[in-house]
């Protein structure tokens, strides 16, 4: 019980914290943001509805995919974490104030990157069940020889260029968050890894 109490807070705190660092790149978005967000508000500007709301209706798009492929069905953790992720993304959406200045959005954007790749980390350290978008991105490394790192960048590569073709968002950011999300995803896996079994003295993931 004790040890699920843990995997429980890694789950949460992993998916607020991806959950703030989308926003942060949100409110960064003059020098660009993520792919999955250029995607997000590309949709958001041709059709409507709110950001949150296309990431939780990509999101079961996803899963349903995954599911038809694999012929399993995604982990609770998986279905909680789409939710949390889309709601959290509309709370701090309307919390956070807008970056006025150049300087605060480059701010923003470079936490945004850090929280989203720390927070992947951490969620996926739980082992409750992925995000839809990471459920992909393992879903390629199972079926492939790929690591977590070229699998994520080519994935965050072919969303940008579906985004932009939508009317989202493209900038510097955009492309930096594409090659650089990977590798931080990757340094924030072991980390967490190490920090649940320093915490729980059990392996977090098998």
């Amino acid at each position: 019980m004790r040890v699920f109490i843990w995997r429980l807070f890694f789950f949460v705190i992993g998916t607020i914290i991806l959950a703030l660092g989308v926003t942060l790149t949100i409110r960064g978005q003059h020098i660009g943001v993520g792919s999955w967000d250029v995607l997000h508000i590309g949709l958001y500007e041709t059709i409507g509805l709110s950001i949150g709301s296309w990431s939780i209706i990509l999101g079961i798009s996803i899963l349903i995919g995954i599911a038809l492929l694999t012929r399993k069905l995604p982990k609770w953790g998986t279905w909680v974490d789409m939710f949390l992720t889309g709601i959290f993304i509309d709370i701090f959406n309307y919390m956070l104030p807008q970056a006025t200045t150049t300087w605060m959005q480059y701010v923003a954007f470079l936490l945004g990157l850090v929280g989203i790749g720390f927070g992947a980390g951490m969620y996926i350290t739980a082992n409750l069940g992925v995000g839809p978008r990471d459920a992909l991105m393992m879903f390629v490394v199972e079926q492939t020889t790929l690591s977590v790192q070229v699998a994520r960048t080519i994935m965050e590569v072919g969303v940008a260029i579906i985004g932009v073709l939508l009317g989202g968002p493209l900038g510097i950011g955009t492309i930096i968050m594409a090659f650089a999300l990977g590798p931080i995803v990757q340094q924030a896996l072991r980390f967490n890894e190490y920090l649940f079994f320093y915490i729980t003295k059990e392996k977090a993931l098998p």
